[in-house]
Formats: C-alpha cells, sequence, structure tokens
C-alpha cells in the first residue's frame, strides 16, 4: 500500500503540447466524429433497407459499422472536452466506465473480423458448400458470440480493476481512460492484473490475427487459381478491402500493447490511439463500400430516386 491521498476522479492530460491549436483540432476531430457517425450509419441503413444485400457478408458489416459507431462514442466526447476546458475532470466510476466500453468495443471488433474472414474464406474458397453452411442462423450466433465473448473477456478484468483503491498522482497522460495509466494510480501492487492483461491481449490479439492470416492466405491461393482475370481483380478488389482494414487495426493495436515499453511509453500510445480510436473508424465505410459496386449502386439509387419522384 503505497502512501498518499485518496483520489475520487482523474484528470485526462489530453494533448498538452499543442498549445493554440484548440480551436482547429476541435472542429476536425469534431467533423471525423460526424462523418464517422454519418458513414456507418449509412452502412446499416442501406443494408437495412435493400433487401438483395441482406446476405452474410453484409450482416456481419453492419455489425462493425454499429459497434465503430459506439467505440467512438466512448472516446471522441471527452476528448474534443480536452480542448475546450482548460482541465478535464472524470470520476473514477465514470473512467473505468469508459475503460470498459472502450475495451469490450475493441476486443468485439478483432472478434467480428475473425468471422468477416471467416465468412469470405467460406464464400471464395468453398463456393459451393457456402449457402448450406454459413445460414441465418449460424450467422446471428457468430455475431452474438463475438459480443459476449468480448464483453466476458473484458468485464472481468474490469470488475478487478474497480476494486482498486486509487492514490497518489490523478493525472491521466491520455485523451481517454486506458487501463495503463488507471493502473499506475493504484495505491496497491498490481501485477496479476497486469499479468491477466497481458495474457487476454496474447490470446485475442495475436490469436485472433493468425486466424485472419490463414483465412486470407488460403483465399489468396484460391483466387490465383481463377482462371477469369475479371473474377480474379473482383475478388481480390472485395478481399483487399477487408485486409486494409485488418492490417490498420492490427498493426496500431500490436505496436501499443505488444511492444516490450507498452506500459511505459504513453506518449506514444496516445499517438498511436489517434489512428485506432479516430482515423480507423472513419476509413472503414470508405474502405468497405469504395470497391463495392453493390453497395455503391445501392447507394447512388436512394440518393436518386427521391429527385426523380420530384420530378415526375
Amino acid at each position: 500500500m503505497r502512501n498518499g491521498t485518496v483520489i475520487t476522479e482523474f484528470i485526462l492530460l489530453g494533448f498538452p503540447v499543442i498549445q493554440g491549436l484548440q480551436t482547429p483540432l476541435f472542429i476536425a476531430i469534431l467533423l471525423i466524429y460526424i462523418l464517422t457517425l454519418t458513414g456507418n450509419g449509412l452502412i446499416i441503413a442501406i443494408v437495412w433497407a435493400v433487401p438483395r444485400l441482406q446476405i452474410p457478408m453484409y450482416f456481419f458489416l453492419c455489425n462493425l459499422s454499429f459497434l465503430e459507431i459506439w467505440y467512438t462514442t466512448t472516446v471522441i466526447p471527452k476528448l474534443l472536452e480536452t480542448f475546450v476546458v482548460a482541465r478535464t475532470v472524470i470520476c473514477i466510476s465514470c473512467c473505468l466506465l469508459q475503460a470498459f466500453f472502450h475495451f469490450f468495443l475493441g476486443t468485439t471488433e478483432f472478434f467480428i473480423l475473425t468471422i468477416m474472414s471467416f465468412d469470405r474464406y467460406l464464400a471464395i474458397c468453398k463456393p459451393l458448400h457456402y449457402p448450406t453452411i454459413m445460414t441465418s442462423k449460424l450467422c446471428l450466433q457468430l455475431a452474438l458470440s463475438s459480443w459476449v465473448v468480448g464483453f466476458t473477456t473484458v468485464f472481468r478484468q474490469m470488475m478487478l480493476l474497480s476494486q482498486l483503491p486509487f492514490c497518489g498522482n490523478n493525472v491521466i497522460n491520455h485523451f481517454y481512460c486506458d487501463v495503463g495509466p488507471i493502473l499506475k494510480a493504484a495505491c496497491i501492487d498490481t501485477s496479476i492484473l497486469e499479468l491477466l492483461g497481458v495474457l487476454a491481449t496474447v490470446l485475442v490479439i495475436p490469436g485472433s490475427l493468425l486466424f485472419n492470416m490463414i483465412s486470407y492466405i488460403y483465399i489468396l491461393f484460391t483466387i490465383l487459381q481463377i482462371p477469369s482475370a475479371t473474377g480474379c481483380q473482383k475478388t481480390f478488389s472485395t478481399c483487399a478491402s477487408y485486409l486494409t482494414v485488418v492490417c490498420l487495426l492490427y498493426g496500431a493495436i500490436l505496436f501499443m500493447y505488444l511492444r516490450p515499453t507498452a506500459h511505459s511509453s504513453f506518449k506514444i500510445n496516445k499517438v498511436m490511439s489517434v489512428l485506432n480510436t479516430i482515423l480507423t473508424p472513419l476509413l472503414n465505410p470508405f474502405i468497405y463500400t469504395i470497391r463495392n459496386k453493390e453497395v455503391k449502386g445501392a447507394l447512388r439509387k436512394a440518393m436518386t430516386c427521391p429527385k426523380t419522384g420530384h420530378a415526375k
């Protein structure tokens, strides 16, 4: 037990080195947040409205878009506050709640991306068996399992974290409540909690990444065997979108949490967190739709139909 005053709130430091840029950064991040909500919301609305898009691939994409909406909402509003007020305060309970939802949604995203890679593997490598394997019931079970496993994985650790006493320095050198800085403020030894966190990270991140890579290796070999150049290009184009998201997400997370100095380099983690929590959710709708003729066609039709009706 360390000596020190018991604290009841944390102070989010944000980005103190950007004095004078608060206003333009506030506007930029607010626009990014609005675009993220709009882009991911449009994907959900289009898939819901167009019957021919209600297939497993787009069902999982809707799950990812729904997740991204809430994932950014757990972080960006508080980040915007750090640009407006001189001292961004967050109560301990609120901080722990933010950390829980951030890691719960982040963990669930790994599972959903893994399921999406499995879905593409079946569709491309086992096309004849795909309709009988990837049924509506299985899709629902896989999506629900992702959310449940993500919740239980993080919930158990957050329950232990919520029981820790906090004292001493209450300044978190981050723009959201990351687990590393929270553990630094604990009054007791947190080595067991850190070990549990590392074990969960190793099981979830490299494990899901390995499954993704195996799926895409099989997909790549299958694509190379397609005799038609047009069919090969179309299939590769679809998978390239998924692979781009996987590389962006896993690259940032592996750098943040699985390098040797992960818990000591908070400043570097903050920079990488911008990619993970702000830019990737914004890029996802564009990455998944820019190469997808079906979604672009449905969106174009939705935008032109009201005008046609008005002209008539």
